[in-house]
């Protein structure tokens, strides 16, 4: 008899209800809308930006902002150390790739080399000319922090995506300093690229009254201290557009936790909580200057500078600003987001529209369908009784492969249709290899049981050499493809993989069964 262990009897069983039950919500998504929801999986297929319509946008990074500002920061170390250790510097210059500090005197060279060293380690490239010092970071230093600057962007245009209730976001590296952001389903990307047009870069800085209005606007601004512009909607409170605050943040919105929208005396604010380390420098802060004013600065500009009136000691705070409710919705939702490390403009934009997607899906389950009887008539055709067996796997191994799709929650495109189809004309090989061996067992006048043991046993090492090497392929498609390839590669590969249990495991069950029951005394191939 054809041997098959109980145990692996279950498992197939098992599987092949698991794959019914997985695949139910992608092949009747009207159960989705029904009373019998909660029964079934909350994942499925989603169909991405070719089938499905939506808006693409591609990003482009701006990195040279993100090195100034990195020099930026390094400076003031730089500037505050010198101070420090009574160095005396006359400027600092700023470009893209190097700082350079002219000092006061040609003997302090060494003193600030060692300073420099000290606050940069090896990353730091000094040279010296007389009194002038020129720094520059290192060529690897600046690609590790691109490197981080594109993965960072990439994970909070997700969250900021997320936030608006779209989960089925592509995120795709498009060279140096771009990602491509599709978003299925969305016709009107207007509040995406709002949400996108902000860095939302929030910090909370101590108003600087000892300086008048009219030296600063003539920039007699003492060092801490700068000038920033106020937001339209709060000009009004102060009778004029800009407010000197000092420098250095008292606090920045990294700190927050969290940021809901409430409502306020009949006005939208922002309602803020903080880390166990921001409570206490918020405390620390309100405790030591009630009656002074804090600005809070977004991106650059004041949305709002309330007066501290009395220590705030939990932690959490408010924002107010004259919001809408939709205008302090998307503040509340990038600050829960993150602030981007450095702005990102939009330099293409395109719309997919759902006729077309409609067009792509009728077209793709056409091909399907059309592949699908192509290959089932003709292993009727060839193997008869045998083919059908073969068919019958055929249909379990593309409800297998929606299956596990369903459970990754994949996003299926053309070239992931393609890919199905593909694996559908492959997922017969198994049984072709397996029927011709057995058909050349039966010319070698073995009896039927014999034929089938040896078909199955023997094939199986040409199934197993033939379908990895293909797996290989698709591996290698995804490691170095881009989104369409990788989508492809996907589902080729979980088409072999199923292909490779339901030709092998699930034939051999079936055809076990038929055996025991039938006996023949001869195999009609």
């Amino acid at each position: 008899m054809l041997t098959i262990p109980k145990w692996k009897v279950y498992t197939i069983i098992f599987t092949c209800l698991i794959s019914i039950y997985l695949s139910i919500p992608t092949l009747f998504p009207q159960i989705a809308d029904s009373s019998l929801k909660s029964a079934f999986p909350a994942n499925k297929v989603n169909l991405g930006l070719d089938l499905r319509g939506g808006a693409s946008l591609l990003l482009e990074v701006d990195s040279k902002h993100y090195f100034s500002e990195q020099l930026e920061s390094s400076v003031e170390q730089i500037k505050t150390k010198l101070r420090m250790e009574k160095i005396g510097f006359e400027k600092f210059n700023i470009t893209e790739d190097y700082i350079t500090i002219h000092l006061s005197s040609a003997d302090s060279i060494y003193d600030a080399k060692t300073i420099i060293y000290n606050i940069f380690g090896n990353t730091a490239q000094i040279e010296a000319n007389k009194n002038v010092l020129i720094l520059s970071l290192e060529q690897i230093i600046k690609s590790g922090l691109k490197n981080n600057l594109m993965a960072q962007t990439q994970e909070i245009i997700r969250r900021r995506i997320d936030e608006t209730g779209t989960k089925e976001v592509d995120l795709q590296m498009q060279g140096d300093n771009q990602i491509l952001l599709q978003v299925p389903g969305l016709e009107n990307p207007e509040q995406i690229k709002r949400l996108l047009g902000q860095t939302a870069k929030l910090s909370f800085h101590l108003v600087d009254d000892s300086v008048r209005l009219s030296d600063a606007a003539n920039g007699k601004v003492p060092y801490g201290s700068k000038l920033l512009p106020l937001d339209t909607k709060e000009r009004g409170n102060f009778g004029r557009n800009v407010l000197v605050v000092k420098s250095r943040a008292a606090l920045s919105g990294d700190m927050l936790t969290d940021a809901q929208t409430t409502v306020n005396n009949g006005s939208a604010v922002v309602h803020f909580k903080l880390t166990s380390v921001g409570s206490k420098i918020f405390a620390d802060l309100t405790s030591k200057n009630t009656g002074k004013l804090l600005a809070i600065v977004l991106d650059g500009k004041i949305i709002s500078a309330p007066g501290i009136r009395e220590p705030i000691l939990g932690g959490s705070g408010t924002i107010s600003g004259n919001f809408s409710i939709q205008s302090a919705n998307e503040l509340a939702l990038l600050l829960r987001a993150g602030a981007l490390p450095a702005p990102i403009n939009i330099v293409e934009e395109r719309t997919v529209g759902p006729s077309l997607g409609a067009d792509s899906i009728e077209a793709g389950i056409k091909a399907v369908v059309a592949g699908v009887i192509l290959v089932m008539l003709l292993m009727f055709v060839f193997y008869g009784l045998f083919g059908m067996v073969a068919n019958f796997a055929l249909l379990f191994n593309l409800l297998m492969t929606i299956a596990a799709l369903s459970l990754f929650n994949a996003t299926l495109t053309l070239p992931g249709i393609a890919g199905m189809v593909l694996t559908l004309g492959m997922a017969v090989d198994a049984n072709v290899l397996i029927f011709e061996r057995v058909k050349e067992e039966v010319k070698k006048r073995k009896n039927p049981l014999s034929a089938l043991e040896s078909g199955y046993s023997l094939a199986f090492s040409t199934i197993l050499d033939s379908n990895l090497t293909t797996i290989l392929a698709a591996i290698i498609l995804y490691i170095f493809g881009t989104g369409p390839v990788k989508g492809f590669a996907v589902t080729l590969t979980i088409g072999i993989l199923c292909s490779m249990f339901t030709a092998v495991s699930l034939t051999k069950l079936i055809i076990a069964k038929w055996y025991r029951t039938k006996k023949p005394k001869l195999l009609m191939l």
